[in-house]
């Protein structure tokens, strides 16, 4: 029988898109006036996550990196039913591009160690890169699938997937340890248990690591690791209607429609 070990969800906290503004200053995100929610993929990854331990057992372990505030909703993730939880929060942490992120996060994984797989969100709602499952899987040196709608079967090395790609989808074999990045909206996360919540408020205790815990130096993450940096910030405005009315009869409408989309 098959038996997982160690399944790992990448959870990130995100502002509401709508609710986004950016700093002109530092050109990064400014979160302090927008409501923070669990990245919605990330919580169908962890919804997945919690369907495979179900049928093939294993440790469900949410990893994420982010102020300490971000514990709150780690213990959400808790009352759903994942096992533990890692934070990785460290002041010099700010401003990580999506290599550093990779980095930090695959750095931790290593620490945690004994995985059969990582499940993460196709991408974030406020970077929307999503570099950040296959950087993971490539600083592991392990196989990464992308856009995974759907877990076909679990063997004893190796994982089969649906994924999503132009025009289709193809069914997809690949030995684990390995990195799956799950479509947005593949499934409907099941809401926090009330009992467990109340549990996980009161007494479990996050995991928190610094980036000395990770054999990290300043250098190599921040803004001083990172390969790619924000210049220019422009902000597009919609094109404006004309708001152009026609008066008169139906016929004299219809005729001065005709000439001003240009159709006669």
């Amino acid at each position: 029988m098959v038996s997982l070990r160690n399944i790992i969800v990448t959870m990130k906290v995100t502002p509401k898109p709508e609710e986004i503004r950016f700093d002109p200053v530092t050109k990064t995100v400014d979160r302090s006036k927008a409501t923070n929610e669990i990245n919605p993929a990330d919580k169908n990854a962890l919804e997945l996550a919690l369907q495979l331990k179900e049928k093939f057992g294993g440790r469900v372990i949410i990893l994420s990196m982010g102020p300490q505030f971000w514990d709150q909703f780690l213990k959400m993730g808790i009352a759903m039913g994942a096992d533990d939880a890692v934070l990785i929060s460290d002041k010099a942490l700010g401003g990580s591009d999506a290599f550093v992120t990779s980095r930090v996060l695959a750095a931790a994984i290593k620490k945690i160690g004994d995985y059969s797989v990582i499940i993460t969100g196709e991408e974030s709602e406020d970077g929307s890169t999503g570099q950040v499952p296959p950087g993971i899987a490539e600083w592991l040196g392990i196989p990464a699938v992308t856009y995974v709608s759907q877990v076909i079967d679990v063997t004893e090395d190796s994982i089969i997937v649906k994924r999503t790609i132009k025009g289709g989808y193809e069914i997809v074999k690949v030995k684990m340890p390995t990195v799956i990045s799950v479509e947005l909206g593949v499934n409907t996360p099941r809401f926090p248990d009330f009992e467990r919540l109340q549990w996980a408020q009161s007494q479990f205790k996050t995991t928190v690591w610094g980036i000395k815990d990770l054999s990290l130096t300043e250098d190599e993450v921040g803004f001083k690791g990172s390969l790619t940096a924000v210049t220019e910030l422009r902000e597009l405005r919609p094109r404006e209607r004309l708001r152009q009315f026609i008066e008169g009869s139906p016929e004299d409408i219809a005729k001065e429609l005709i000439k001003r989309l240009g159709l006669k």
